[in-house]
């Protein structure tokens, strides 16, 4: 079993009839069914396992779908010429939750009637709606450490939509200022320049002139917040040659910053219709996603400049 290659032409040769008759006339009835038995228990345990796995990726799941969702398909092709943008983490997650436990003795095991609960892909709708709550109250957990008050912005929106006579052009006003406070109070423009030059000189879009001086574009900000101004360095494989930022990283701090172009266009162009209110929602959503995505893999990348300087910066 400790030789990999011997252990699942094994495994695959036992799921065969002929193999299995062959088991049960070697060991005898009683031995065999043994066997079985106590594979089904040990399946039973490893299954259990798998699914609160998958279980507990869904919300990270629905929240890079919504960020997704605020990108045209030109614009996700802009940042990757591989089809993993399309993929539909949703119901792909939901498909495997589906088929992983079969006729396995799930008593026997800790399983509680949550685990027990059955996903199907034609409930979609309904688990998305209930999993995007736990978006919306990670993300919110999430913001209150960074800083309270950016709480009070997405609140803010909510209620404008909700209750205000201009609630759409007050919603972006207010989402706009959460983007641009959460980038401007975690790094400084000095920071993000000196992150930029340390991390990706030959990335374009990342710089721009404006008075004589050279400040960093919104992306570069996003991207160094998503980076948590650590190092962007890593090896090379199938889906990524290790060159300029990673798909997920890129992903996000345009997902981000394309919300905020979107959000833009409301703050002048507000007709008070539902359609309107609709797309604000949508944005929204999007950026919940967004930023609950930036701020746990800002947080799993290390500590902010103000504890230690980004790559390339000197304190």
């Amino acid at each position: 079993m400790q030789d990999r290659e011997q252990m699942l032409a094994w495994f695959n040769s036992f799921r065969k009839t002929n193999y299995q008759l062959f088991a049960l006339r070697l060991l005898g009835a009683a031995e065999y069914r043994r066997l079985i038995d106590a594979f089904k228990r040990d399946s039973a345990v490893v299954t259990l396992a798998l699914r609160r796995g998958i279980r507990a990726l869904m919300p990270f799941a629905v929240a890079w779908n919504d960020a997704l969702g605020n990108m045209t398909e030109q614009q996700r092709k802009a940042v990757s010429k591989i089809d993993l943008l399309s993929l539909e983490l949703t119901r792909a997650l939901i498909t495997i939750d589906e088929k992983i436990i079969a006729a396995l003795p799930m008593q026997l095991t800790a399983a509680t009637a949550d685990d027990l609960a059955s996903w199907r892909p034609d409930n979609l709708p309904e688990i998305i709606i209930r999993v995007r709550r736990q978006v919306v109250e990670s993300s919110v957990k999430k913001l209150e450490r960074e800083n309270s008050q950016l709480v009070r912005k997405i609140r803010g929106a909510k209620d404008a939509l909700a209750h205000s006579e201009d609630g759409i052009s007050q919603a972006a006003n207010s989402l706009i200022e959460l983007i641009d406070r959460i980038m401007r109070e975690t790094f400084s423009k000095k920071e993000v320049l000196a992150w930029v030059e340390g991390n990706l000189p030959d990335e374009p879009e990342l710089t721009h002139e404006k008075d004589g001086a050279t400040l960093p574009t919104k992306r570069a900000e996003a991207l160094c917040f998503v980076y948590r101004g650590g190092p962007v360095a890593r090896e090379a494989n199938e889906y990524d040659n290790g060159v300029g930022p990673s798909l997920i990283h890129d992903t996000l701090a345009r997902a981000i910053t394309i919300t905020r172009t979107s959000l833009q266009k409301f703050k002048h162009e507000d007709g008070g219709t539902q359609e309107e209110k609709d797309q604000l929602l949508a944005l929204l959503t999007g950026l919940e996603g967004a930023l609950l995505l930036g701020l746990s893999l800002s947080h799993a990348s290390g500590p902010v400049a103000q504890e230690y300087p980004p790559a390339g910066l000197h304190a």
